[in-house]
């Protein structure tokens, strides 16, 4: 046996929890994305997915997709540097710009490779980089591949933020990067006052993540940042297309010069193949449909208020959130995976959160909603996750 598989037979931590029949991951699902969906021939409520406009199983965008792979084929066979731009691609990062209102905008395959790349090449030695305790792993790891120096904040804490920028030379560009909306408890990032102290001290850009903003925030979901009116003071705005937009892939938007810039030194867009032609025109249609139903996110936001006001009458702890996303906290690791195993046997998918996701203390199971959600699916997931809390005396 060599050594790495010598160092890895050790790890069993899985195994335990298949032992107990409470292991939640990698479940398959045999139907389509939506808010009911068949998985390991039980048909469950799903309130673990992340897309929030509900649009995955929309016909219209099906279509397309079909249309650009009938067109272009499956694949484009290699990186947008080279052989592997589409006009789709082009078209795409036009209506991108002109939806979130920036200048220019640079499409990736995946979300992850925006942050992954981006952070790591706008700010170098001499920089630094400041971020969140709870930003999302892909701006971690960006971070990580900077050659500026990481520095954090307390979560959400303005006066902890305003510390670590009184300890920074004037020299050298300071970026702050945040999350608009927090991927696990749902709440929204204080871009107001960050945006205030950008204006405070030197050399201060920002950057927002706006995974979980876009589709759900700000007129016709252009994001948290258009959603405190803050889009012209944010240097980079990011976003995906693996949620409100149905599809996969991500992209950076910001001023013409930085987005030239980042097309020809961002590696995880140079060495990366180009997102294929089916998901660039289902990315596409889902944001001409987000910007021609309105009507759509009204129907998102009519049913998270019904979530949260239900879930806060039974007495659920749910923390901070002002999102379609509802942590429902648990505060032990074990009983996070029961939770999760017991309400999938009562017809309810959801997600579990644990480290490094989260603190030790302060795991979760994650209930997030669709436009395409009922209140009456809402409230059968409230009643089964209500006696699943009683019975493990979470709920008291």
């Amino acid at each position: 046996m060599g050594v790495l598989q010598e160092r890895y037979k050790l790890y069993r931590e899985p195994q335990k929890f298949m032992a107990q029949g409470v292991y939640p991951y990698f479940r398959a699902i045999t139907s389509k994305q939506g808010t009911e969906v068949d998985m390991e021939g039980h048909r469950v409520l799903m309130f673990g997915s992340n897309a929030y406009t509900g649009l995955t199983g929309d016909e219209r965008i099906i279509k397309k997709a079909k249309e650009a792979l009938d067109k272009y084929g499956s694949g484009c066979a290699g990186s947008r540097f080279l052989n592997g731009t589409l006009d789709l691609h082009v078209q795409l990062e036009k209506e991108i710009s002109e939806y979130i209102h920036k200048e220019d905008c640079l499409c990736f395959s995946t979300g992850f490779s925006v942050n992954q790349g981006v952070i790591a090449m706008v700010v170098g030695k001499g920089d630094y980089i400041i971020c969140d305790d709870r930003d999302h792993a892909s701006i971690v790891d960006g971070r990580r591949l900077s050659f500026a120096k990481p520095l954090h904040y307390k979560h959400n804490d303005m006066e902890d933020l305003e510390r670590v920028l009184q300890s920074l030379p004037e020299e050298g560009v300071k970026l702050i990067i945040v999350d608009g909306v927090f991927s696990m408890e749902g709440d929204l990032a204080k871009l107001p006052e960050i945006i205030e102290l950008k204006h405070k001290y030197s050399n201060v850009a920002v950057m927002v993540d706006e995974a979980h903003g876009i589709g759900v925030f700000g007129k016709q979901g252009r994001g948290v940042c258009d959603h405190f009116g803050l889009t012209d003071e944010v240097d980079l705005i990011m976003g995906t297309f693996s949620k409100s937009l149905a599809s996969i892939g991500g992209f950076i938007a910001s001023d013409a010069d930085t987005i030239n810039f980042l097309r020809h030194f961002c590696r995880t867009y140079i060495f990366s193949a180009s997102n294929t032609p089916a998901a660039t025109a289902a990315a596409m249609e889902a944001l001409h449909i987000i910007q021609q139903e309105p009507e759509r996110i009204e129907a998102l936001w009519k049913v998270t208020r019904y979530a949260l006001r239900r879930f806060r009458e039974e007495g659920f702890e749910i923390g901070e959130t002002e999102s379609p996303i509802i942590p429902l906290y648990v505060h032990d690791v074990e009983k996070t995976f029961l939770v999760t195993k017991l309400a999938f046997d009562a017809g309810v998918f959801i997600n579990p959160v644990i480290p490094p996701a989260c603190a030790p203390q302060d795991t979760l199971v994650r209930f997030a909603l669709m436009a395409t959600h009922t209140e009456e699916q809402v409230e059968r997931a409230v009643q089964a996750l209500k006696r699943v809390f009683k019975e493990q005396n979470i709920l008291k």
